[in-house]
């Protein structure tokens, strides 16, 4: 799903290449990998809209490092790491490429898996694609759950039980209007959550969620 626009700050210049190798401190190779998903999601944009255009000017920014800030809160002993609603492949895509095992990508759009599928070659990601709704997978147990611009928090958990096990840690993205959607989460889920500040964006959130169960109707 392409990332809802967001202006950039002013005075903000874009993060570039080395900013971003300075921030996540990749290797060398790694950040050759980056290059070749961001030529890869350039050529692409051009055939099909992946991400908002205007975003590609801040691409290491608003891509690279809003998914690589997802790293350090993924354990080092996942072995399946399920995304939802995967599009141009954050932040799942981008997991991969700094090493988290297992990725799974799931995504509807067949145009899009087709990208994800030269992206992953491009890279050297090992990553498995699903082109199917999230809703018609078999469930299965993750021990992570990620997602970006995938849907609302009450909706997106609806998404995310269905690949829930008792130790799953779910990562979300979500933008200025986390504050309305947890209210509205709220009134359908129990939830435990911790909210971690956006490394990429001054008005984003990282949401870690711990547990979650649906409030029984009355």
């Amino acid at each position: 799903m392409p990332e809802p626009a967001r202006r950039r700050p002013p005075g903000r210049a874009p993060l570039t290449r080395e900013g971003f190798r300075r921030a996540t401190d990749v290797s060398r190779e790694t950040l050759a990998r980056f290059d070749a998903y961001v030529a890869v999601l350039g050529k692409w944009q051009r055939r099909i809209n992946l991400v908002s255009a205007a975003s590609l000017a801040d691409v290491w920014r608003r891509h690279l490092l809003d998914s690589a800030q997802l790293r350090p809160h993924v354990p080092e002993s996942c072995a399946r790491l399920v995304d939802l609603g995967s599009g141009a492949g954050f932040p799942g895509l981008a997991l991969a490429i700094l090493g988290v095992a297992g990725v799974e990508l799931i995504e509807s759009d067949e145009r899009k898996c087709a990208f994800l599928a030269e992206a992953a070659r491009a890279t050297g990601a090992a990553v498995t694609i699903h082109r199917a709704r999230i809703e018609s997978l078999p469930e299965v147990r993750a021990d992570v759950i990620t997602a970006r611009a995938c849907a609302p928090l009450a909706k997106l958990l609806g998404y995310a039980a269905r690949f829930r096990g008792p130790e799953t840690r779910c990562l979300f993205l979500k933008g200025a209007d986390i504050d309305k959607e947890l209210t509205e989460a709220t009134k359908y889920w129990k939830l435990r959550c911790t909210r971690v500040p956006s490394q990429s964006d001054p008005t984003g959130t990282i949401l870690q969620i711990h547990e979650f169960a649906r409030e029984p109707r009355p």
